[in-house]
């Protein structure tokens, strides 16, 4: 939502600016000047990417104007089935969690996770790691490191679509300026017309620099820009659940390995002490 505003927000306060010095939109509207920029920069993204960079940038893009967030009551959620894991592993041993694991999507002690069993991907980092936890006796420092080296490399790939957008952020000042040089160019044909000709050409050359810088410093770079707080809100979640499994893994009782799973949540979305024993007990 906020993604939204803020775009015409942008665009707001440049076409009103413009207006106020009494300027001609018609003149901004240059259609050649467009398909010289995006069609190049479109064309570059294809030629530096792979198809799965491609694919992974195209199903992310979405998200930035979805006003996709972590909130609270994720956390929440979170804390609530990893206390009800842990106690179940308390009283019942580590084999009595072995079925609803193996597939969470049919288990009852998922079924109430409604939030979690749609986020597969962080379903599969608990349930993968509590699979290490029934197969091995891993030291928790060891389970740590296990845990580390699976965030790192899905922060990696995460993090492929902002810095994919924020290089063709960065090539379309270049590509504007390509269009303004072609204008100038066609300019320099018509250097035998009247002034007002001329003057018209050489607006015409100049928005294609007016849209490179715009579209690179209102849209696409913000556009990045937010894709990678997505991915650092994301590093947050998975870091909560690590923190809260390996003090369970090194013989914290369930509720302690919890609350040290809520002392990693940063900021506004951390629930308070109170928020989350009254959410399990509910």
């Amino acid at each position: 939502m906020f993604a939204i505003i803020g775009s015409v927000i942008v665009m707001a306060a440049i076409v009103l600016g413009y207006l106020m010095e009494h300027g001609n939109l018609a003149v901004l509207f240059q259609p050649a000047e467009m398909v010289i920029i995006f069609g190049a920069a479109i064309g570059s993204f294809l030629i530096s990417s792979p198809a799965k960079v491609v694919g992974l940038v195209f199903k992310h893009l979405p998200s930035v104007f979805s006003g996709k967030v972590r909130s609270k009551e994720d956390y929440l959620e979170l804390l609530s089935l990893l206390n009800t894991l842990f106690m179940k592993i308390r009283k019942d041993g580590l084999i009595a969690i072995e079925g609803d694991i193996e597939d969470p999507a049919n288990s009852g002690l998922f079924a109430k996770y409604t939030k979690l069993i749609a986020n597969t991907k962080a379903l599969d980092f608990i349930c993968d790691n509590l699979k290490v936890i029934i197969s091995s006796n891993m030291p928790p420092h060891e389970m740590e490191s296990l845990m580390e080296v699976d965030m790192e490399s899905q922060n990696h790939e995460s993090m492929i679509p902002s810095q994919s957008i924020a290089k063709v952020a960065d090539s379309l000042p270049g590509f504007g300026i390509v269009a303004a040089v072609l204008g100038v160019v066609l300019t320099m044909g018509k250097i035998d017309q009247p002034p007002a000709v001329l003057g018209h050409s050489i607006g015409a050359a100049l928005v294609g620099t007016f849209l490179g810088i715009l579209m690179c410093y209102g849209f696409f770079g913000p556009m990045a820009a937010n894709l990678e707080h997505q991915v650092k809100e994301d590093e947050a979640y998975y870091h909560a659940i690590k923190v809260a499994m390996v003090a369970f893994v090194g013989g914290a009782a369930p509720q302690l390995s919890v609350e040290f799973g809520r002392r990693a949540v940063p900021g506004k979305e951390r629930p308070t002490f109170n928020e989350l024993e009254t959410y399990i007990r509910k």
